[in-house]
């Protein structure tokens, strides 16, 4: 492994295809933030803290994830300061989603095209559930006739809900999305989260997948027990 100091609260570790071998690990354990990939970071940061002088943050820091084609990988470790986010660009995205399709939900489109600096509306997002039974809750509450595209992935033990506004209209789309969030939580809102997800994730249902769960949850499922 090589490190690089980028700054006094950041530091950079080149991980080669190689010694990820030597450690059984490779990106998706990473991104899965599996326990093998918990005690590989607690031991590149021993190691970092050892070659460059790099002090663990006293709360907490973020840690991204860069492959590199043939060679290995990135890890880039930043301080993440609870009073002051400076790395939080995906948060506030994810934040500012979350305020806009409660806005499209209310159907108050008229005050998002008034704004000075107007966003634009966001059409697709991925929600993670803990269980199936979440995703089956949320299901059931849907209406017939949902034009929301909706597809269902499983990684780990964990179910991963695509939703795409396709047809339905903004107002539709952001009421399905703001009661997703009631019951999982938002994983990723960018193109890469999306092709990650058919790469390494097992796609349970392709197409539909909260109409099939309501009309014949088991059904839909049982393949995939």
């Amino acid at each position: 492994m090589k490190f690089e100091r980028v700054d006094e609260k950041t530091v950079r570790c080149f991980i080669s295809n190689e010694e990820l071998e030597g450690f059984q690990i490779d990106y998706k354990d990473f991104v899965m933030r599996s326990e093998k990939a918990r005690e590989v970071v607690r031991e590149i940061i021993e190691q970092a803290t050892e070659e460059v002088g790099y002090k663990p943050p006293k709360f907490a820091f973020d840690m991204s994830i860069m492959m590199m084609p043939d060679q290995g990988l990135v890890l880039t470790f930043s301080e993440n300061d609870p009073l002051e986010d400076k790395g939080g660009k995906l948060m506030e995205y994810l934040q500012e989603m979350k305020r806009v399709l409660q806005l499209a939900a209310e159907g108050r489109q008229a005050q998002i095209a008034q704004q000075e600096q107007p966003v634009k509306q966001p059409d697709r997002g991925i929600f993670l559930f803990r269980s199936i039974g979440d995703v089956m809750e949320l299901a059931s509450l849907m209406p017939k006739g949902l034009r929301v595209h909706s597809e269902l992935y499983r990684m780990g033990d964990q179910y991963y809900l695509y939703l795409e506004k396709g047809t339905a209209s903004y107002r539709r789309y952001g009421q399905v999305c703001i009661q997703a969030m009631e019951f999982g939580e938002i994983y990723g809102v960018y193109d890469q989260n999306y092709t990650f997800l058919r790469e390494h994730g097992e796609c349970l249902i392709s197409g539909k997948a909260l109409r099939k769960l309501n009309v014949g949850s088991n059904s839909a499922v049982r393949q995939h027990p």
